[in-house]
């Protein structure tokens, strides 16, 4: 035991020292260094981890300030707006011009709650944007509103000068606004938008549905170039004539389309409101007008095609037409018996009366209704008038209808009417969209509703062509061209009267009448008589000299080539009529 003792004893003994001092300073140094580094390593993570927090709550704030509360206004704000992702589709005429686009554009916005001083920031605002009433946009802004819409679509320069105050509380909303680059030249046609993209008048309503869905450009049938011409013109009569308004239409007789559709005055498109209402009334579709003597060539064409009349008939003018109150006389008259030829081309009244009398009141509201004449156009357009029909449709309407009174029609359904009669004889409804190019041929094309007899038509030609040759028309003869036509006066109710000094003169003119391809049609609203008419302002002097000037100005551009004075013939089917007068003893009562 003692000796177990002992040895456990010396167990307990101290360690002996190290003989190596310097080894046992390097185990404690390297210890202290890694005491040291762990210190670090846990104090950078946990930095680590306080920044990211920081930054996390920072984004957090960031994307709930943008997204989820001052970015929701101008989102719910802008949710009627018509535009759709993509934009809302062009318009371009039928060779690719673009009437009407849209471009992004900024709009102005304000946070009332963060607007620290409305009086102030109103102030600043104004500076940029004077058409803003200060006093508004202060109680505006003193409203405690989260969004209140301040200006919508800015320019590019209002836009970066609005963002150079650096208002507190005023925010930006991306959009897109509608441009017409042509200004006014297709104001009517083309219509315009609202501020939300929404079409409001013409095309740009009636295919609003399609123009925000749509990803290409809608093509119309309107060619600028013939739009251009036929405005020109018809500013410079109604400034020579000091007229109140005027209206003109190009269609292809063939297809229906409409070239150029014009109605004066005119507005800029892109600030409509600005514009007078007379300005935004469309005459050439919405306007309904009784046309006068234009209306001959339906009286002459019916009576010609129910085999009333043949182009050997004719009618004593000699004396007016006196039903109970009424009297038809003549505006020059022969005072003799006329062939249907010279009642056509010197325009007789009484001739034409006495055509449609005997023709019946029954067949004509039946070829005017085939016409399209006793209901509002097809037109793709919103602005479309219904015509004025008598009733009841008297004997004493039927005389009157026959030379332009009694029924009242809009321009439009008077030039489809009135091609239908020179391009063979089938009816085309007028459409304002490009149409895919048809066969060219002396009967225009197979499609269409047939109205008249095909020989019906072609006499017509001749006696249209025979106006402009001998009769009232000769101002609208365009060298080269061809052309045929019917000139129309008529004077306008003033206060259930007709008014002497207050008229319409029109022209319709079609060319080339050897084989049709298009109808100018010209419509003065109250021209003035000038030194030059001597004193004169009917159709013959205000509206046809306009149809010659824009035939010859478009007939290059439609590829119609001129012929020289000298190569006009007969062209088998008879082009010119000779006017065939039988000496008529008219008995005297």
């Amino acid at each position: 035991m003692t000796r177990q003792f002992e040895q456990s004893s010396l167990n307990l003994r101290p360690p002996a020292p190290d003989p190596n001092p310097d080894r046992a300073a390097h185990f404690f140094s390297e210890g202290c260094s890694a005491q040291v580094l762990e210190t670090g390593r846990t104090r950078l993570l946990a930095a680590g981890v306080v920044f990211t927090m920081a930054f996390l709550v920072v984004g957090w704030r960031l994307v709930d300030i943008a997204v989820f509360s001052a970015g929701t206004e101008p989102r719910i704000a802008a949710a009627p707006a018509a535009t759709p992702r993509s934009g809302r589709a062009d318009i371009v005429d039928r060779n690719g011009v673009v009437l009407a686009t849209s471009l992004p554009t900024a709009s102005l916005y304000a946070n009332a709650k963060q607007v620290r001083d409305p009086e102030a920031a109103a102030a600043r605002l104004v500076q940029v944007l004077p058409d803003l009433s200060r006093s508004e946009v202060a109680a505006k802004l003193a409203t405690g509103r989260r969004f209140i819409w301040l200006k919508r679509n800015l320019t590019p320069r209002q836009h970066y000068r609005i963002n150079r105050l650096g208002i507190p509380g005023f925010y930006f909303e991306r959009e897109q606004r509608r441009f017409y680059p042509h200004g006014n030249l297709t104001a009517h046609s083309v219509g315009f938008t609202d501020v939300d993209n929404r079409g409001l008048s013409g095309i740009e309503r009636s295919f609003d549905e399609v123009l925000r869905d749509r990803g290409t450009p809608l093509a119309l049938s309107l060619d600028l170039r013939v739009q251009y011409a036929m405005t020109e013109e018809l500013s410079a009569a109604m400034t020579e004539f000091d007229a109140i308004g005027a209206a003109g239409m190009v269609m292809d007789v063939a297809s229906g389309e409409v070239l150029a559709m014009v109605s004066l005055p005119s507005f800029d498109p892109e600030r409509p409101g600005a514009a007078p209402a007379d300005s935004r009334f469309n005459r050439a579709s919405l306007g309904i007008y009784e046309m006068g003597s234009v209306f001959k060539i339906f009286t002459v064409a019916m009576a010609l095609d129910e085999g009333v009349v043949t182009l050997e008939s004719g009618y004593d003018t000699s004396k007016p037409i006196r039903v109970a109150r009424f009297t038809i006389n003549d505006y020059h008259g022969k005072n003799r018996w006329l062939s249907v030829p010279e009642i056509f081309m010197y325009s007789s009244n009484i001739g034409a009366a006495r055509m449609a009398i005997d023709t019946g009141t029954a067949a004509q509201r039946s070829f005017l209704d085939r016409l399209g004449l006793t209901r509002p156009a097809s037109i793709e357009l919103r602005e479309v008038g219904t015509p004025m029909l008598p009733s009841p449709w008297r004997e004493i309407n039927t005389m009157t209808i026959a030379y332009g009174h009694g029924l009242a029609v809009s321009p439009v359904q008077f030039t489809t009417a009135a091609a239908a009669v020179v391009n063979g004889g089938r009816f085309q409804p007028a459409t304002l969209l490009k149409r895919a190019p048809v066969a060219r041929s002396a009967d225009a094309r197979s499609e269409g509703t047939r109205i008249m007899d095909r020989a019906t038509s072609l006499k017509m030609r001749r006696l249209l062509r025979l106006v402009v040759r001998r009769g009232t028309g000769r101002q609208a003869n365009a060298e080269g061209y061809l052309v045929g036509g019917k000139t129309g006066t008529a004077d306008k109710l003033v206060g259930g009267r007709y008014a002497r000094n207050t008229r319409i003169a029109s022209f319709l003119g079609a060319f080339p009448m050897n084989a049709p391809r298009y109808v100018v049609f010209v419509m003065v609203d109250e021209p003035k008589g000038i030194e030059r008419t001597r004193g004169y302002a009917t159709g013959g002097w205000v509206a046809a000299p306009v149809v010659r000037a824009v035939i010859e100005r478009i007939g290059p551009m439609l590829g119609v080539a001129p012929v020289r004075a000298d190569a006009e013939q007969d062209d088998g089917e008879g082009l010119l009529v000779q006017v065939r007068t039988r000496i008529q003893t008219v008995a005297v009562d």
